[in-house]
């Protein structure tokens, strides 16, 4: 198996692909039904039906979202990436761009667990509606 193909990197293949088209229907399949998304820039944990939602509201204010500039490494139990969440403030029409680095926990069954998101709290506040 290669790194590119490794389970755990796949998982993280899903979450790009879900934020992308704005449809988190395939994230309720890939976490487990009590996994905790926390992000440092407000130190908050949500459900995986919390960021669903956040998911789906991300398309009325940025347009055309792209995970640009990935570095993915998959370990026993999980995986880091770091990325650069690209697109459109639909207000605006200016481009973003969000540095990002993510951290899941994955389960002997290959669930996510946990996910924790590092971001630029300034950058992420262009994003904002």
């Amino acid at each position: 198996m290669t790194q590119s193909t490794h389970p755990n990197i796949v998982l993280l293949d899903r979450i790009i692909a879900a934020a992308e088209a704005g449809d988190p229907a395939d994230l309720f399949d890939i976490y487990t039904p009590d996994a905790v998304i926390w992000h440092n820039h407000d130190n908050k944990e949500q459900t995986v039906e919390q960021n669903a939602k956040l998911l789906v509201g991300m398309s009325r204010w940025v347009s055309d979202r792209r995970y640009t500039e990935r570095r993915v490494t998959a370990f026993e139990g999980g995986a880091v990436q770091q990325h650069v969440l690209r697109g459109t403030r639909v207000s605006t029409g200016e481009e973003v761009a969000l540095h990002a680095c993510a951290v899941i926990t994955v389960n002997s069954e290959g669930k996510i667990t946990r996910l924790d998101e590092y971001i630029d709290s300034a950058e992420a506040a262009q994003l904002a509606p």
